[in-house]
C-alpha cells in the first residue's frame, strides 16, 4: 500500500477516526512530518491540534537507526541493548543537544500560544509513520502523565513489533497498512515524502482550523 503524500495519509486516517467528531478530543502532533498529517485528521473532524515533540538519538553509525528518544524536558527512553553498545560520552552529549532541539522546537513552533489541556480528554497522537517506536513510545509517556481520559496512537504505517508494543500502552492503536507489511522505512510507503520545513509547521499550527 503507498500514500500520496502524509495529506493522503492524514485523510485516510480521519476516516478511521470519524467517531471522535464533534468530541472532547484533541489530536497531537510529533513535528515535523506528523503535523501535516495531524492536520488533516484535526481539520477533517473538526479537533484542535497541538505537538508533542520527542527527538530520535540515532545511531552514531547509523543516524537514521533510533537507540534512544529524549523529550524537551530531557526524559529519556532507549533500546537497553543498544545504549550499552554506544560511547557514554558520546550519549550524554547528543542526548543533550536532541534536547535542546526539541525545546526549540517548542519554542518555535507553539511561540505564545499556550499547549491545548488535555487532563480529561482523549488525545489522537498522529505522526506519519513508526519506525523503531522510540519517539511515538516516548511521546505517549509524555502524554499519558498530563491526565488524559483516552490515548489514541493513530499511524499510517508501523511494523509488527512496535504495533504489539504500543497495544500494550495506549487505549487503542489505529494503523493502516497491515503491520507484516511494513517495508522497513516509513518513506518507503509514501509516493511523495520530502522533508518539512519548519515554517510548514508554524503555519498549519497557526492556521484557524
Amino acid at each position: 500500500m503507498m500514500f500520496q503524500n502524509r495529506e493522503d495519509a492524514g485523510q485516510q486516517l480521519a476516516k478511521r477516526l470519524e467517531r471522535y467528531r464533534g468530541t472532547d478530543t484533541v489530536v497531537l502532533a510529533l513535528p515535523r512530518g506528523g503535523v501535516v498529517v495531524g492536520y488533516k485528521i484535526a481539520q477533517a473532524l473538526g479537533l484542535p491540534l497541538d505537538i508533542v515533540v520527542t527527538r530520535k538519538i540515532g545511531h552514531p553509525a547509523n543516524p537514521e537507526y533510533a537507540i534512544c528518544a529524549v523529550d524537551e524536558k530531557g526524559t529519556l527512553l532507549c533500546d537497553e541493548a543498544e545504549r550499552e553498545l554506544v560511547n557514554k560520552d558520546w550519549l550524554e552529549k547528543e542526548v543533550e543537544r536532541q534536547r535542546e532541539e526539541a525545546e526549540r522546537r517548542v519554542r518555535a513552533y507553539r511561540g505564545k500560544e499556550e499547549p491545548v489541556g488535555i487532563k480529561g480528554k482523549t488525545a489522537i497522537i498522529a505522526d506519519d509513520g513508526i519506525a523503531t517506536g522510540l519517539t511515538m513510545r516516548l511521546a505517549v509517556r509524555a502524554v499519558q502523565a498530563q491526565g488524559p481520559a483516552r490515548v489514541i496512537v493513530a499511524v499510517p504505517v508501523a511494523p509488527s513489533e512496535i504495533v504489539q508494543k504500543l497495544k500494550r500502552e495506549v487505549d487503542e492503536l489505529v494503523v493502516l497498512l497491515p503491520p507484516e507489511e511494513f517495508a522497513g522505512a516509513v518513506g518507503a510507503h509514501y509516493k511523495e515524502f520530502k522533508q518539512v520545513e519548519d515554517e510548514t509547521v508554524i503555519r498549519l499550527l497557526q492556521s484557524k482550523l
